[in-house]
This record gives C-alpha cells, sequence and structure tokens, in this order.
C-alpha cells in the first residue's frame, strides 16, 4: 500500500536532498522521505540491494546509483555534473540519516563549494534513539565508531571518560569484546546500554553497570550503538563562586533565609551548599 501525503507540499526545487531512511523497521519512513525519493532522478545509495528493498515497499522507480567508501570520491565529478543541470538527487544510506558515520560528506562539501543547494530530510535515527531510552542526560556527544588501532583507541576512550556528558558510539559485533575490557577500566562507576537491532524483530536493550561488565559469550548479531552515562560530578569539590553566583545572592539577601538560599542554589546549581553558607553569613555579619 502506497502512503499519499493528504496535504500539498511546495515543489521541490533542483538539489542535494540527503533523507534519512528508517534504522530497521521500513514503517519509520517519513512521509516526506517518500515524496522527496519519488521525485528523484537519482538516488545515491550505499547497497543498491539494501535500498531496492525499501524503495519497491513504497513504489519508488528512481533510478539508483551506488554510491559508498569506496567510491563516493570517484562519484562526486559525475554527481556535480547532473546536479549542475537541473537534476533532483538524494543521498540516502543503508539506515539512518547519510553522511553521518556514514557516505555523504565528500559530496556535501563538493556542492557547498560548487553552491549547490543541500536539504535535509529527517528522520530515524539511532543515536537519537538511544539516548531517549537509555534514562542518562541528554547533553552527549556522539563518537561514531572508533579507530582500529588498540592505542589510538584507548586514547579516545581516555580523553572522553574526563567529560562529563553521556557517550554514544557505534560498535560492530565483532569488534564489541575487544572494547568491553577497556571500558571496564576507563569509565568505572558508570553505567552503560548496548542497542541492537533498534526497531528490528530481535531488538535488545542490554542495561549494565561497567563495573559489572562482561564480555559476550556468543558474537552478537548487528550493529550496536552503546551509550554510556556521564561523570558524576562531586559538588564537595566543584566550583567556588564566581562573581556573578555573589550577586545573585546578595540580591536574594535581604528577602530570604540563609537556609532558604543555599537550598535554593545547591538546587539549580552544581555549588556546593558549603560555599553558599559561608557566603550568606559573611553578608550578613558585614551589616
Amino acid at each position: 500500500m502506497i502512503i499519499k501525503p493528504q496535504f500539498k507540499l511546495k515543489e521541490y526545487e533542483n538539489g542535494l536532498y540527503l533523507v534519512s531512511t528508517p534504522i530497521g523497521n521500513l514503517k519509520d519512513i517519513t512521509l516526506r522521505a517518500i515524496e522527496v525519493l519519488g521525485k528523484s532522478d537519482y538516488i545515491l545509495c550505499e547497497d543498491t540491494r539494501v535500498s531496492k528493498n525499501l524503495l519497491d515497499k513504497y513504489q519508488i522507480k528512481s533510478k539508483l546509483i551506488s554510491n559508498h567508501k569506496f567510491n563516493e570520491r570517484k562519484n562526486v565529478i559525475e554527481i556535480i555534473k547532473y546536479l549542475k543541470s537541473g537534476k533532483i538527487i538524494s543521498l540516502i544510506s543503508d539506515a539512518g540519516t547519510p553522511s553521518i558515520s556514514d557516505p555523504g560528506s565528500i559530496l556535501v562539501n563538493e556542492c557547498i563549494d560548487n553552491g549547490i543547494q543541500i536539504f535535509p530530510v529527517p528522520g530515524p535515527s539511532a543515536v537519537s534513539a538511544a539516548v531517549s531510552v537509555s534514562g542518562f542526560s541528554d547533553k552527549f556527544l556522539f563518537c561514531g565508531f572508533f579507530p582500529e588501532k588498540k592505542h589510538h583507541l584507548l586514547n579516545e576512550l581516555t580523553k572522553l571518560s574526563k567529560l562529563e556528558n553521556t557517550i554514544v558510539f557505534f560498535v560492530s559485533p565483532k569488534k564489541i569484546n575487544k572494547i568491553i575490557p577497556e571500558i571496564k577500566k576507563i569509565f568505572i562507576g558508570r553505567k552503560i546500554l548496548f542497542c541492537r537491532e533498534i526497531t528490528k524483530i530481535y531488538e535488545e536493550f542490554i542495561r549494565k553497570n561497567v563495573d559489572e561488565l562482561e564480555i559476550f559469550e556468543k558474537e552478537p548479531k548487528g550493529e550496536i550503538t552503546v551509550v554510556i552515562s556521564g561523570k558524576k560530578v562531586d559538588k564537595k569539590i566543584s566550583q567556588k563562586l564566581n562573581e556573578s553566583d555573589m550577586n545573585v545572592i546578595k540580591k536574594m539577601i535581604n528577602k530570604l533565609s540563609t537556609k532558604e538560599i543555599t537550598d535554593i542554589l545547591s538546587h539549580v546549581t552544581d555549588l556546593p551548599k558549603k560555599e553558599i553558607y559561608n557566603y550568606c553569613l559573611k553578608l550578613k555579619n558585614e551589616k
């Protein structure tokens, strides 16, 4: 069955459309994505066999051009010619949003250099899906795939462990057991979520404490999205009061009690209660 939008959209201009496609369940495609793909003169895709499954489901007949990491640089000149001649071209990946840990950035930059319009058609994302169900902070850093060599991997993980943000990255099932021991050593005391086959039949979410991590007995199937909780900040060793903090307290000191000021500011900031309390006492004693 073809899903047809019940509202009229503007005519599409020629240019490059970065179209997000389902990360598993083919029903997750947007109405706009279906329309853009159907109006495209060409669709650039990683694997024509994978993309054909999606296009056949929605009876999209646009011509496919194979565009993967091994030939994307070679394809650029011809694609730019098509775009300059007034064609509408869509770029898709096997799953999710193109050019994010997938081919696309080379073509996007070439379009920018040639003054060719680029339009995003947003949709499914394994990253936002994984963060949304993690229960961790939504202030996150997405790292894509980590480097192959062990010493480069260790350097990356060590740097990331010093950040307060939630960390999100992709890892192949063949490499997950190589990275788990390093995560266990570097991210002590944190929580971790493994998301596998998101939106598919065998969708699985594995929640663990990093300290309790063990390698997988059997190699899991499907690319894994990993989410590690952020670093906890110890308020006892957090920053001292700055000038802005002091000015806020001065404005509150004649209206609220020392306890009220301390409770309010410690709740909405990372300032330690002791620092707030002591500064309040100092102001009161100066009167």
